[in-house]
């Protein structure tokens, strides 16, 4: 399935399912190369930027705000080709989410503060914030200290 549709049903969805569909693609395209902590991290990320309301009121603005995150970078004609990794990444967004919107006490922050990532290959602008981890190639960061 394409890109595209994949951000077009996620437009007629109400908000509670379309926000795990939009996590859940970016999960997909940002990293569905790492390790599950790794996608929850990216996950984690795209969580906080919504909670703390500057990208957008919802996970689907956040992650389709442009020049954010992949789903508003890669081409609408991207295929997600691969089961397996798509099956996974939906996993990974429903129980971030569980564990996100849970009460704050026992919430389990893998990047506590990171409101950025990087793979390893990139040179943001931001790159000489503090690191919070770096979790396979991806390097999280605390740019604008959320929370």
């Amino acid at each position: 399935m394409k890109l595209s549709f994949l951000l077009w049903l996620s437009s007629l969805l109400p908000q509670t399912a379309a926000d795990p569909l939009c996590l859940a693609t970016t999960v997909y395209l940002e990293a569905r190369d790492q390790s599950t902590l790794g996608q929850r991290a990216v996950a984690e990320v795209a969580l906080r930027r919504q909670e703390d309301g500057r990208w957008g009121e919802s996970t689907c603005a956040v992650v389709t705000a442009p020049h954010q995150f992949a789903p508003s970078i890669v081409s609408p004609d991207y295929r997600v080709d691969s089961l397996d990794a798509w099956t996974k990444a939906m996993e990974i967004a429903f129980a971030a989410e569980d564990d996100w919107y849970a009460p704050q006490g026992p919430r389990r922050e893998l990047v506590p503060g990171a409101s950025h990532f990087a793979v390893s290959s990139a040179n943001p602008s931001w790159k000489s914030f503090p690191t919070v981890a770096t979790i396979g190639s991806h390097t999280f960061y605390a740019v604008d200290r959320l929370r």
